[in-house]
Order: structure tokens, then C-alpha cells, then sequence
């Protein structure tokens, strides 16, 4: 049994490291060359894989571009899982955010090489922008789910907790936004907290 485990162990290692190879070479190559110049075969060869291999684990070349993205909604909602019960949950949504900012395991969109590159390639391409919209609503539904349970509601009735992620996901996009159009790759931590303070009637007036 011992063997069996250390065996799946194994696998499951080398599957996470195939689709981290995969994804970082899907991305390296669409900042090179533009999304329109890169193939699923390119990003299979960059990877030093089989075409088959990619498609078990990306659906298409978008897919695999904004894997890491992807990851980053599923960090933030699992930091929002662990925030203080007594916290309220548009302070735990906001503290769950500056969480994944400061990971230094995990490192945010700020401290990722070529992130910032990417997400303004993405703003200019339908078919990756489309994706992105894609995985921010499903980051957003679990985080519905999350603020939900934290609060004891049902959110198939109670409409607080969509309006609570909405409004908090609202200022994260915002953040996002503004630093893509901005200059500065390190910028991000403090646009986002200024999203949150202007949420909340914290930012000064001009």
C-alpha cells in the first residue's frame, strides 16, 4: 500500500510539473511571438512533449496560456478560506487578496516574470480575453460559495454574498486594469489597495 502511494505520489508530481512546463512554455511563447503566431505544436515542442500530451491536460492554446492565472483564483479563494471566522466578509475577501499578494511561496501577478506582459497581450486578443473572463467567473462563483458558507446563508437565496464578491472582485479588477495600463510591473500591491480603500470610503478626496 505504502508503495502504491509513493507510486501515485510520484505521478501526480510529474503531471503537475508536465502542465507547469506546458503553461510556462505556452506563455513564454505568446509574449514572444503574439498569440496568432503560436501553435498548440509549438507549445508541445517548447515543452519537449507529445501534441497528444498536451491535449490531456489544455483544451487549447488559451487554456494552457492562462493556467497560472488560474491558479492565482484558486489561491486567493483558499486564502479567504482560512481567514478569522470573526471577520466580516468583505474585510476577509480584501485580507484574502493582500494574502496572495504577499505570498512569497506562491508569488503574485507583480512578482511573476512576464505576467504583466501577458495580461495586457490578453487585453488586445478576444479569444484570451474571452478565456480570462472565463476563469475570473469561476474564481468569483467559488468565492460566492466561500462567503456564503462563512456567513451561514444559502446563496441560492440570499443575495448578500454575490454582492459582497462582486464588490470586492469589482475593486480587484479595477486594480488589475490600471496596472496593465500603467508602466510598472511592481505597482500592483498598491493600486489594489487603493481599489479597496476607494470600495470602502477610505481613499482621501482630491
Amino acid at each position: 500500500m505504502d508503495d502504491e502511494g509513493t507510486a501515485g505520489d510520484r505521478r501526480a508530481r510529474k503531471a503537475r510539473r508536465t502542465r507547469e512546463a506546458l503553461a510556462e512554455a505556452a506563455c513564454t511563447l505568446v509574449c514572444d511571438r503574439g498569440l496568432k503566431a503560436v501553435t498548440v505544436e509549438d507549445i508541445a515542442d517548447r515543452a519537449d512533449v507529445a501534441r497528444r500530451t498536451f491535449s490531456r491536460y489544455f483544451s487549447s492554446k488559451e487554456d494552457a496560456v492562462l493556467d497560472s492565472v488560474r491558479a492565482d483564483g484558486d489561491r486567493i479563494n483558499a486564502a479567504l478560506r482560512a481567514r478569522p471566522a470573526d471577520e466580516a466578509p468583505l474585510v476577509a475577501y480584501r485580507n484574502a487578496v493582500d494574502d496572495w499578494l504577499t505570498d512569497d511561496t506562491h508569488p503574485a501577478w507583480h512578482r511573476r516574470p512576464r505576467i504583466f506582459e501577458l495580461m495586457r497581450i490578453a487585453g488586445g486578443e478576444p479569444t484570451l480575453y474571452a478565456a480570462f473572463q472565463h476563469i475570473r467567473v469561476e474564481a468569483q462563483e467559488d468565492s460566492i460559495r466561500i462567503l456564503a458558507a462563512r456567513m451561514g446563508v444559502d446563496d441560492e437565496h440570499d443575495l448578500r454574498p454575490a454582492v459582497l464578491v462582486g464588490a470586492g472582485a469589482g475593486a480587484l479588477v479595477a486594480a488589475q486594469s490600471a496596472w496593465v495600463r500603467g508602466s510598472r510591473q511592481d505597482a500592483l500591491p498598491g493600486i489594489v489597495h487603493a481599489a479597496f480603500a476607494a470600495l470602502t470610503g477610505e481613499l482621501p478626496q482630491a
